[in-house]
């Protein structure tokens, strides 16, 4: 599921959930202040590190902030779920509909959380505060609106099934949705999934998509759509890339079906990626997307390989960066 490059962020309102951080937490997902990140790492222990969801909920995004609260997005009809991780407690806060999708997911200092709409072809901010959708933008260009990370002052989509990226304005700002081409070396595929996760490079000056049927990396220029491929040492490919994660020069890649998260040290434009381990677990049911908070990384299970019914149980987990 991110946070903070060089550009200038938007002015107070607050960070929350998408997909990262610390007392920065990671570009775009949510900021925790130095003594919540130091509260939770004195508590962290007694926290549960599973959480059961809702049966036939199939969770695909997740975000965290400094609550600190987890939010879930569910692929079968686009509701939005509330976890305490601490108690592992969870209510929903946003109701699905028919034909709903939320997939990637991040929150905001100010407590907006940005939707990307999968199948639906949404995008939907929600004010946590409140439990109330504060904007929906519907692209024209049909596609799988997958991920979103928080760049500068606006948020940014994955589009899996079309070249093109996506992005609208952070805050209460209305100036409206574009469209950003990717070109380069980008390569997309004739069918199905292409870009899915997004992320920025460690230096604020570019984002990270990561193309899943090909299991490259690419460095692509916010404001031309240009792709680079990254350069991976150590690594032949991230096949199933899903979800990214990055921790300063540190990139965490889950690749959903082989139940993986590979972890990477970047250079400071994120050109080349180098592999410095891995992190497996049993609990792991293809996860797709990840979002951190303190010393700890926690997925959700998407069971890709389980068909999908009302009763096919489903949960999130955590586990260790280190």
């Amino acid at each position: 599921m991110s946070q903070t490059p060089s550009l200038p962020s938007l002015p107070s309102r607050r960070s929350v959930l998408g997909g990262a951080v610390a007392a920065t937490f990671a570009l775009g997902a949510g900021t925790a202040t130095a003594s919540t990140a130091a509260a939770a790492e004195r508590t962290r222990p007694s926290w549960p590190t599973d959480f059961p969801l809702p049966n036939g909920f199939r969770p695909e995004g997740i975000a965290i902030g400094s609550g600190p609260y987890a939010y879930m997005g569910s692929l079968a009809d686009g509701s939005i779920r509330r976890a305490d991780l601490r108690t592992g407690e969870g209510r929903t806060v946003l109701a699905g509909a028919t034909g709903g999708a939320a997939t990637g997911l991040k929150l905001d200092r100010d407590g907006l959380l940005y939707i990307s709409g999968g199948v639906s072809g949404s995008i939907r901010v929600l004010d946590t505060r409140t439990n109330r959708l504060t904007a929906t933008y519907q692209p024209t260009t049909a596609g799988f609106v997958n991920d979103v990370i928080l760049y500068g002052d606006r948020a940014w989509f994955t589009n899996s099934h079309a070249p093109v990226l996506y992005t609208v304005p952070r805050g209460k700002r209305k100036d409206g949705l574009r469209s950003v081409p990717l070109g380069g070396e980008w390569e997309q595929a004739p069918t199905g999934i292409s870009a899915n996760g997004i992320e920025t490079t460690p230096d604020g000056r570019a984002l990270i998509i990561v193309n899943s049927p090909i299991g490259k990396l690419f460095r692509v220029d916010p404001k031309t759509g240009h792709a680079t491929n990254i350069t991976l040492k150590g690594a032949a490919d991230v096949i199933n890339g899903d979800g990214l994660v990055r921790v300063g020069n540190t990139l965490y890649v889950v690749q959903n079906r082989l139940n993986l998260i590979t972890v990477f040290d970047l250079d400071a434009g994120a050109r080349t990626a180098t592999l410095r381990r891995s992190i497996t677990d049993p609990r792991f049911d293809v996860p797709t997307t990840a979002a951190r908070l303190g010393n700890r990384l926690y997925l959700v299970n998407a069971r890709f390989t389980t068909p999908p019914t009302p009763e096919t149980t489903y949960n999130a987990v955590s586990v260790p960066l280190r």
